[in-house]
């Protein structure tokens, strides 16, 4: 059933107090269901940051919010890409870095990176709580992209729900998109925002196959912050 691939998507996605764990399968099987997530993750952020009027602290709530609700574990793939793109060697040495439990100063460098532009992005867009929806269901749908078509280098969470996408997946979360054009935004931003929506997972899927040989977990988490970023940038810039 539907709502239970919901629930399932949301206990993957967040740490919100669901009820009783549901078949990951339920999800993988409906993985163009992304966004949904990120408007749920997207929307309480933006109601905590809508409730502060300072735009810096309401940027640095927002952010605390997303990574609160999301566990941080997109986050953690992030780090955990930053020491993979930082290793020396070959492609078996940098999956051994991406995959190790160790943190490098890889992780802590692009982690950094990502989050200042994250929040120096968000603190100077007109309205933060907009952003934060925006970028959100946005960084969502690379998830989608890449748990489509970034195939997998090794079994795991990742194989599974790449095994059960259809390559229609992301043209359905691309729809589950649509109701952001109802948001006071110019057409012409949205376009630039889908635009990156579309680059970021496509430019790490090709970064990735060529580093590490495919996409794993790490990958696709690093593409929600990575996508986030550089959504909020482009808001920023076209503010």
């Amino acid at each position: 059933m539907c709502i239970n691939s919901l629930i399932a998507l949301l206990q993957f996605t967040t740490i919100l107090p669901l009820g009783g764990m549901r078949d990951f399968k339920d999800f993988a099987r409906r993985s163009w269901l992304y966004p949904v997530a990120g408007y749920v993750v997207g929307g309480i952020a933006a109601a905590g940051a809508f409730l502060i009027g300072p735009p810096l602290l309401a940027a640095a709530v927002g952010i605390g919010l997303v990574f609160l609700i999301s566990g941080c574990n997109h986050l953690d793939g992030l780090m955990d890409l930053g020491d993979g793109l930082m290793a020396h060697g070959g492609c078996e040495k940098r999956v051994a870095a991406l995959t190790d439990r160790q943190v490098g100063t890889g992780a802590f460098a692009l982690a950094i990176v990502v989050t200042l532009v994250s929040f120096s992005s968000l603190a100077s867009v007109p309205s933060v709580a907009i952003a934060l929806l925006i970028a959100e269901v946005g960084a969502k749908f690379s998830m989608a992209f890449l748990s489509t078509f970034g195939k997998p280098f090794r079994n795991g969470l990742h194989a599974i729900l790449q095994s059960q996408s259809r390559p229609y997946f992301p043209l359905l979360a691309g729809i589950l998109c649509l109701p952001l054009v109802l948001l006071p935004v110019p057409p012409s931003t949205l376009l630039a925002v889908a635009a990156a929506m579309i680059l970021c997972p496509l430019i790490l899927q090709i970064i990735a196959c060529r580093l590490f040989g495919g996409v794993n977990g790490d990958v696709v988490g690093s593409a929600n912050e990575i996508t986030r970023a550089v959504i909020l940038a482009v808001l920023c810039l076209s503010g």
